[in-house]
């Protein structure tokens, strides 16, 4: 509760300081305040590299040299309170893998958000006999329903451009991945955006990892791809070679399934994420905006009728915000 104080007693001395001081150009201070508000979130989020072991103790998660990972809590708190997303759709998050100098806030970047989905043992018979192309036509005929449904739910239409990367599953490693280029019918011309998605096979259900980018960072993701793949891999005892079909759950989903997306099928998860990437990564940095913007007009229209108050002595602006 304190570091939303803490941000609150920013915004508020943000838009202060505007009217506090006219002798220096506003779109200079506003900068600088947004620039604090950033910098102090920045300051809360901790990360970590080497062997971490994820919650729940059926995975771990081996960050290399060039990465760094968030943890589950940490991550939660990026997609719900600086990226938009229901709580309930962060639920299965254990945490995000982001390039070593980039964060939430960093223009031209990635990041992968790791899930962990507990549907049982996905059996992959049917790996080698997938058509990708004609499955690619199936989907966008698909679109339709589906968008209808998006629109109920308040959601702008998808559209399945096609592969950016065509589904690839490694059998020996139980790994599968694919890329898909979207267009949001919402966005600007040319702003499509990329789902760039791996999905690693266990015992008891599957790791997902979730790309978040444009397709700008398309380039930059297939570099890093590899390294990625074989980040995340389940403990003894929870790989998919120590399945016991004589008390394990089989899943009701397939290769072909989860490529198809009929599983993990969130209306608006990554609708919200991308849709502000595909604008430079700039949500957060915007809803600030917008808030302080309009306290400094409410403080405009009462200039003349009452002197500026002061932030509270309760709420040091100096203080540090709290950690996650």
């Amino acid at each position: 509760m304190r570091k939303y104080l803490y941000l609150a007693a920013t915004f508020l001395l943000a838009a202060l300081q505007l009217k506090a001081d006219p002798v220096r150009d506003s779109a200079e201070i506003y900068q600088e305040q947004v620039n604090h508000i950033i910098d102090s979130i920045r300051s809360t989020q901790k990360y970590e590299t080497g062997t971490i072991q994820l919650p729940g103790g059926k995975a771990e998660i081996k960050i290399p040299a060039g990465f760094k990972f968030l943890n589950a809590e940490q991550s939660k708190y990026v997609l719900t309170k600086l990226w938009g997303n229901p709580e309930a759709n962060a639920a299965n998050t254990l945490g995000m893998i982001f390039p070593e100098k980039s964060d939430p806030f960093s223009d031209s970047s990635y990041a992968f958000i790791v899930e962990f989905e507990d549907i049982g043992y996905v059996k992959d018979d049917d790996a080698e006999k997938i058509d990708y192309d004609e499955m690619l036509k199936t989907m966008q005929k698909e679109e339709k329903g589906e968008n209808e449904e998006r629109a109920k739910a308040g959601y702008a239409a998808i559209h399945f451009v096609g592969w950016a990367q065509k589904p690839f599953y490694d059998k020996e490693n139980k790994v599968l991945h694919w890329a898909k280029e979207i267009h949001f019918d919402d966005h600007e011309a040319g702003a499509n955006t990329l789902n760039y998605q791996i999905r690693i096979l266990g015992r008891h259900g599957i790791l997902s990892l979730n790309a978040v980018c444009t397709m700008q960072e398309l380039p930059l993701v297939k570099a890093d791809i590899s390294k990625v793949l074989h980040m995340a891999t389940f403990t003894e005892g929870n790989t998919y070679f120590d399945f016991d079909p004589k008390v394990d759950d089989v899943a009701a989903w397939t290769i072909g399934g989860l490529v198809a997306g009929k599983i993990l099928a969130k209306v608006g998860f990554f609708a919200l994420i991308l849709k502000f990437l595909a604008a430079g990564w700039k949500f957060i940095v915007l809803g600030f905006l917008a808030l302080v913007g309009y306290l400094r007009k409410f403080i405009g229209r009462k200039k003349e009728e009452e002197p500026l108050a002061q932030v509270p002595a309760e709420v040091p602006a100096d203080e540090p915000p709290a950690t996650l």
